[in-house]
């Protein structure tokens, strides 16, 4: 299932990732050489539909020698681009596809520990990269609704703290969706996940861009502390899901569950209790809320009444989107909380 190359094919630069099925066919690693060789390891089409990763490394690899430019790459490059087949259809992925960034290794959970060809592949590719001892991991999204830009990490070590601000202030710590890659590259280095605002804007690919730069330049990743006013931190504490069987909508009243059509404006708000997130028939709650220890915790975050569900406690949401598709493959949002004084203050 993978091609692995150690020079960029003639001509991949130019093509889209819409294009890309037609030259590679398959998820693909290619290994580029630098001036250090501890490879820093990009990941980017995970998702088929997020194409910012793939337009910012072309732009990236154009500047130097293996993309046509004069100059060497400041550090070895292993470049992972992924669900080819789904960028094809400009989708996030095939249904009946497995999400390639739900089938990493790492994952103590056993639904996790699959047996499909797709979890095969990413534990041959941690089992690569570790052999290649692997100076960092930079996996790229995009969102569907409107969030600023943002990194993510799941450790709280300094190092992996430092990567991720080195992208911007606005931080989030997770440890749920389990089988993400970044979950599983930091068993290896300092690994970070990139969230690039909506597919197709030219900012998100430029700051991917200049971010990825400026990772290749670091001779090593300081392992002392952030300043806390440097960053602003988020835990992610729960996933907020729309059961299959609930039918839902968007400003179209009538469906078991209407949401506002302006939903995605919650996204990074801190939200006072009582705020209205959606309308339902009948007094239950017909969305699924768990904690990051898979408990059903929906009660505690929100309420009904009146017909209408409203939060219980203050509370944050990410990534809320209005796209039925993503909502539906992947959630609806995550509820986070400030964790600004869980920084790490010793050296780690």
């Amino acid at each position: 299932m993978l091609n692995e190359f150690n020079q960029i094919p003639a001509g991949l630069l130019d093509l889209r990732a819409d294009q890309l099925q037609a030259v590679l066919d398959r998820p693909t690693l290619i290994h580029l050489p630098g001036r250090r060789p501890e490879p820093l390891f990009v990941s980017v089409l995970l998702h088929g539909n997020e194409t910012t990763g793939w337009d910012a490394i072309r732009q990236l690899l154009r500047q130097y020698a293996p993309g046509g430019g004069p100059l060497p790459l400041p550090r070895a490059l292993s470049l992972f681009i992924g669900n080819v087949v789904a960028a094809a259809r400009k989708v996030r992925r095939l249904e009946g596809q497995p999400d390639y960034n739900r089938v990493w290794p790492g994952c103590e959970e056993d639904s996790f520990a699959g047996d499909t060809p797709e979890h095969a592949l990413m534990r041959r590719l941690v089992a690569i990269m570790a052999g290649r001892r692997v100076f960092a991991s930079i996996d790229i999204h995009n969102n569907t609704g409107l969030n600023p830009h943002y990194a993510c990490v799941n450790r709280l070590d300094n190092r992996h703290l430092q990567l991720a601000a080195l992208f911007g202030r606005t931080l989030v710590y997770f440890t749920r969706p389990c089988g993400v890659q970044s979950i599983a590259m930091a068993r290896l280095c300092p690994a970070v996940t990139l969230e690039c605002g909506k597919t197709g804007q030219s900012l998100g690919a430029e700051h991917a861009m200049n971010y990825l730069n400026a990772a290749l330049h670091l001779s090593e990743l300081p392992n002392h502390p952030v300043a806390p006013q440097d960053i602003d931190l988020f835990h992610t504490v729960a996933i907020v899901k729309v059961p299959p069987e609930v039918h839902f909508s968007f400003d179209a009243p009538g469906a078991d569950l209407d949401f506002p059509g302006d939903l995605e404006r919650f996204n990074f708000r801190e939200l006072p209790e009582g705020t209205l997130l959606a309308c339902a028939k009948g007094g239950s709650i017909p969305l699924s809320v768990r904690d990051e220890r898979d408990r059903d915790v929906t009660a505690h975050y929100l309420q009904a009444a009146h017909g209408e569900i409203l939060t219980r406690r203050p509370l944050m949401p990410s990534m809320l989107t209005t796209d039925p598709n993503a909502v539906r493959q992947d959630c609806l949002c995550y509820f986070m909380e400030r964790y600004q004084s869980h920084l790490p203050r010793e050296l780690g």
